[in-house]
């Protein structure tokens, strides 16, 4: 099989994959080289694919267990063929959009909060999947930023203060402090907070990395306010617009991202118009312990 080509589009991460048909069953040595180039490039772009959810599974599976994540608290009704199948959509099981009041919405808006899947649970997210089905007429792009320049970027004081300090991550931080508080006690109890240290290291490389995002809401060993204020600047400083890859979808389009070492937001569209994606993530199981 021919070795798959990687076309760089941000500034220090993030290439466009050339030359790789991956709607078919792909061998060891290939997977290994895509598994290689994420270590460098962080996020890989996958063109047009024309991959179905069998196909978006077969992939994934590729890369390690996958996660069921979010869907453990919001409990939500599936319209696809596989649990793990998370829908990114403003479509109801129905197959019709959904209107503004609805929770989905939520989740829409939500997801245009810097954030990295699931680290608010341990294992957290490795690998995201997201494939583009059906896009807007305007806005909906996704944006990405590599937390590894972040830390480089940060000053040797930022650097010593950041040393041990470990922040607390929980799954509804996010949806709460955006209104959506209809969660239960089982449901709260599903995810309880879990901890990370502020810069974490990549297992294969060794690089320093950001791990912040919109589950991050405290820092042991600091008030409330001092650790907020601390988490904001971080956030504002990683993700300056000259820093950050903005992916306009087209449809069938497939983004794989290393949740570890990236941030990623969505961008605002006419949430009236129907939009559909669908993500899978592989397990961290590195980071379990």
């Amino acid at each position: 099989m021919t070795p798959p080509q990687f076309e760089r589009l941000g500034g220090t991460f993030a290439s466009r994959v050339t030359d790789l048909d991956i709607t078919r069953p792909l061998d060891t040595g290939t997977i290994g080289a895509l598994d290689a180039a994420m270590a460098e490039h962080a996020v890989l772009i996958f063109e047009r694919t024309g991959l179905d959810e069998e196909g978006l599974h077969r992939f994934a599976r590729s890369f390690g267990e996958l996660d069921i994540g979010f869907k453990r608290v919001s409990r939500a009704p599936t319209r696809f063929k596989y649990d793990e199948t998370l829908d990114m959509s403003n479509v109801g099981v129905d197959g019709a959009v959904v209107p503004p009041d609805h929770r989905k919405i939520v989740g829409n808006i939500a997801n245009q909060l810097w954030h990295t899947d699931s680290s608010f649970q341990k294992p957290a997210a490795k690998y995201s999947f997201l494939l583009s089905e059906v896009t807007t007429s305007w806005g909906g792009e996704t944006e990405f930023a590599d937390m590894r320049a972040a830390h480089d970027r940060l000053s040797v004081r930022t650097r010593e203060r950041l040393a041990g300090l470990i922040a607390e991550h929980d799954a509804l931080h996010s949806r709460l402090s955006l209104g959506d508080t209809h969660y239960d006690e089982a449901q709260r109890q599903t995810f309880p907070p879990v901890d990370w240290p502020l810069v974490r290291h990549h297992p294969d490389t060794g690089a320093a990395y950001l791990y912040i995002g919109a589950h991050a809401h405290r820092i042991h060993g600091m008030t409330v306010p001092e650790a907020r204020m601390l988490l904001m600047d971080l956030l504002e400083e990683a993700t300056r617009a000259e820093y950050v890859y903005r992916h306009a979808w087209n449809v069938g389009d497939l983004i794989i991202w290393d949740n570890r070492t990236t941030l990623h937001r969505g961008r605002a569209f006419d949430l009236s118009e129907r939009r559909e994606l669908k993500r899978v993530s592989t397990l961290d199981e590195a980071s379990a312990a």
